[in-house]
């Protein structure tokens, strides 16, 4: 450019054009060039201005600034449509509501001179229906619309203006008005029928984009290229489009066109976005040019269909093969690893996030808040949600709370709604839902009493996952009847639905209620899943009926075809136990088949310190040392068991075996809810802001209980060795503190 300089004295305005052609990508030397224009008064001929007023738009970083400033100097009588155009078009895609401002000024110009009337082109209507989906404007477009239909520049001829308008009504979400656009069009190409399929699959209409497809190859075959057949996969790529999505399939292998990349990647999104990843995978392996796209279509595929090992092993294998993944590919990738506990893996992507620059986009971060929190790494997930707490972000908020809520920080939860309210974020449905789940845990009525109230404000309804949350809140507090008219209220009664109340009828030891409703659940033709059997199970347990309690754990397998799980057969041991039925309960588990751990044999331990029944007491006691259960119940047990028979060398080997595996008990902890606020009492701590005051309520009521002649009663009669063990009667403790503060 600098041996051009001298020429430029003689430089023709055609010449100036393709010299500012050849610099596009050249700030300096086109700032240069507008340079001679100025000092040579060719910056005032249209031609010359345009093509600046282009060039400042359209380089890497666009100066709009410049083009602007560009354009205001040029006369207004010597301003063309062109001169419009050069601005609109790059306004359009940079600054939609800046276009439909230049537009509208274009139009004033046209009527306020005759010497300066300019009438908007093609391209001046194709850009400001841009700039109308762009600022998502419906009024504006409509408007624009309205004007093209008037003009002969603008009519539903024009196959390059039509094309722009249904796409604007595509992008606005508004396929009817786009379909009588494209209906009314006498003429279209490939890039209308590919504009009008794209709009259905937007709005998720698979059957009309399906049928539009068909209706454009019975038309004209001609018109099917790669960019149609990538927007009909991409229409058809909902759960119920598999069979559509395959006839596709077999179009593009007839046709050739399953060499482009962007066709293989539609493909496998569809199959995976259809359940089927054997066959997305056997796309992914023909593929013969894959990209990071293909690798993150795979990656993601495998994450939303809950396969978590798949996920992780293509990630590593898309790094092994030395592709870069994308902030998508890695929202999938924590995801999956926050499913199948992946800690490792996911820090080493978490490095990498840093390394590429993701981290501070908010969807990677929420994912990175809740890979930490299902990890267990609360700490970890505070400190990426505090980096980014005051984005109006309901994703990363509702990541922060559920983590809480996952990892039994029920308080905290409730604390960073109160936080995220006052913040005037609106909540979304698993917003709501968890914080429905720490009020239920902490049987917080007045939070959830608050919580049901903004649930109405917002309109979120009694449907899914919002009303079961509720009526489990009501249950769990101990109210049932709110609970129930909850419950009877939910347009939409799934399994989990019915699963909450049943549980709520049966935890509150309405075990009649619960089968009741269970009996309701089957006439109204919904299939109990395996949740609903160990409800069902609870409330027989409860009850002491053995006899139904084995018809419904039989009717699992024979009626339903659910294999029983652990769960289930803890329920029956359960039943089997508090019916007194030891030695039953003890041949049951011998039968089971299937690894139970120690869970089965403490229930049993359990069962007979209260029945006093010593001997099946001491086997199941024996069985779980023998498995080397860390529970320190279970040894406490067992040695109360030596205890009461004189067994003083048993109860010798029991303590040590339980000082040589490291066993200690976790310290108890109970809470009361007052004024709204729940107060947590652990056992050995003092850090209430109330402890003396509460201490010394304990002294005034135990010394009034002995006045009145009260002694504590043990159906044991070795307390004291409970107290060597610091046994003793640390739940009483905890409950006085509470009645003490209440």
């Amino acid at each position: 450019m600098a041996s051009a300089a001298p020429s430029a004295r003689r430089m023709s305005h055609t010449q100036f054009i393709e010299h500012l052609r050849g610099v596009a990508t050249r700030r300096r030397d086109g700032e240069a060039l507008h340079g001679w224009a100025l000092k040579s008064g060719a910056a005032s001929h249209a031609p010359v201005s345009n093509s600046l007023i282009t060039f400042y738009a359209s380089i890497p970083r666009p100066l709009l600034g410049a083009a602007f400033a560009v354009f205001a100097d040029i006369p207004a009588a010597a301003r063309d449509v062109a001169s419009w155009n050069s601005l609109l078009n790059p306004l359009s895609r940079h600054c939609p509501l800046a276009a439909l401002s230049h537009f509208r000024a274009m139009l004033s110009s046209s009527s306020s001179s005759a010497a300066a009337a300019v009438l908007p082109s093609p391209h001046s209507f194709a850009a400001a229906f841009t700039a109308a989906a762009r600022a998502t404007s419906a009024s504006a477009g409509a408007a624009a619309h309205a004007l093209a239909c008037k003009l002969p520049s603008g009519g539903p001829t024009n196959v390059f203006v039509s094309t722009a308008l249904l796409n604007m009504y595509c992008k606005l979400g508004s396929p009817a008005y786009a379909r009588r656009v494209f209906d009314e069009m006498p003429h279209r190409n490939a890039v209308s029928w590919a504009a009008m399929v794209s709009g259905y699959a937007v709005e998720k209409c698979s059957d009309e984009a399906f049928e539009l497809f068909r209706m454009m190859l019975q038309e004209c075959p001609s018109e099917k290229n790669e960019f149609v057949a990538t927007a009909v996969l991409s229409a058809v790529s909902v759960p119920s489009g598999l069979v559509m999505g395959a006839q596709v399939h077999g179009l593009v292998l007839k046709d050739g066109l399953v060499g482009f990349v962007s066709v293989e990647n539609s493909l496998v999104t569809m199959y995976a976005k259809t359940e089927c990843m054997h066959e997305a995978l056997q796309v992914f392996e023909s593929s013969k040019e894959r990209n990071s796209i293909t690798w993150s279509a795979m990656i993601t595929g495998y994450a939303q269909n809950g396969e978590a090992d798949s996920t992780v092993w293509m990630f590593l294998q898309m790094h092994a093969a030395g592709f870069l993944p994308t902030e998508f590919t890695f929202v999938g990738v924590l995801n999956a690893c926050s499913d199948m506990g992946a800690l490792a893996v996911a820090k080493q992507a978490h490095g990498l996030i840093v390394k590429l620059g993701f981290e501070t986009q908010v969807y990677v971060k929420s994912a990175l808040v809740d890979m930490y929190a299902k990890c267990g790494c609360i700490g970890d997930a505070k400190d990426g949600f505090h980096q980014l707490y005051d984005v109006d972000d309901v994703v990363l908020w509702t990541a922060m709370i559920t983590g809480h809520v996952q990892n039994g920080e029920h308080d905290e939860a409730l604390k960073l709604y109160a936080r995220m309210d006052k913040e005037g974020i609106m909540p979304s449905y698993l917003t709501v839902t968890s914080v429905l789940r720490a009020c239920a845990s902490l049987a917080a009525l007045d939070a959830g009493k608050q919580l049901h109230a903004q649930i109405l404000k917002y309109g979120f309804g009694l449907g899914g996952s919002v009303g079961s949350a509720l009526s489990t809140m009501y249950s769990k507090c101990g109210y049932l009847e709110d609970g129930m008219v909850v419950f009877r209220s939910m347009p939409d009664r799934d399994v989990i639905a019915w699963n909450s109340i049943i549980s709520g009828f049966s935890q509150n030891g309405c075990g009649n209620g619960a089968l009741e409703l269970f009996e309701e659940m089957k006439l109204e033709g919904t299939a109990p899943d395996h949740i609903t059997f160990i409800n069902v199970l609870c409330a027989c347990s409860h009850m002491g009926l053995v006899d139904r309690g084995w018809i419904y754990f039989r009717s699992m397998t024979e009626e339903y075809g659910l294999t029983p799980k652990l769960d289930h057969y803890a329920c029956m041991v359960d039943i089997l136990s508090r019916a007194g039925l030891l030695k039953e309960a003890k041949d049951f588990i011998e039968s089971i088949t299937i690894d139970h751990g120690s869970c089965l044999w403490r229930i049993v331990l359990g069962a007979c310190r209260s029945l006093r029944d010593f001997d099946v007491g001491a086997y199941a006691g024996e069985r779980l040392m023998e498995l080397g259960t860390e529970d320190s119940s279970a040894y406490i047990l067992l040695s109360n068991i030596y205890a009461s028979q004189r067994k003083w060398n048993d109860v010798e080997r029991v303590r040590h075996l339980m000082r040589l595996r490291g066993v200690s008990k976790d310290p108890g902890c109970s809470w009361v809810e007052l004024y709204s606020q729940v107060h947590v009492f652990v056992v050995g701590e003092q850090q209430h802001p109330e402890s003396e005051i509460i201490n010394a309520e304990l002294i005034r009521l135990a010394k009034h209980m002995k006045d009145e002649g009260y002694h504590q009663t043990s159906k044991f009669s070795f307390d004291d060795e409970l107290e060597v063990l610091g046994e003793s009667h640390e739940e009483d403790q905890l409950e006085s503190m509470s009645a003490a503060y209440n």
